[in-house]
């Protein structure tokens, strides 16, 4: 199997300082016994940038805020 590089995962991720949250995230996950979700004979670190890289491992989608409401038209 190729090499994993970070260009790789960055194409799942916004920047190099998620990414590494989220790598160790999954990496502590797999040390804990989670199961792996692509076919690697690699240390945990290695195979969780795999599934980052293959797309199978991402943060969940936050909420976006709501629109402040438009103040102006309420009278006080």
């Amino acid at each position: 199997m190729a090499r994993v590089t970070v260009e790789d995962c960055l194409q799942f991720v916004q920047n190099r300082y998620e990414l590494v949250h989220l790598c160790t995230k999954r990496a502590r996950q797999l040390y804990r016994g989670a199961d792996r979700l692509v076919q690697c004979k690699n240390n945990e670190v290695v195979c969780s940038l795999r599934e980052i890289a293959a797309g199978k491992v991402r943060f969940p989608m936050l909420a976006r805020p709501e629109e402040p409401e438009d103040t102006s038209t309420l009278t006080q």
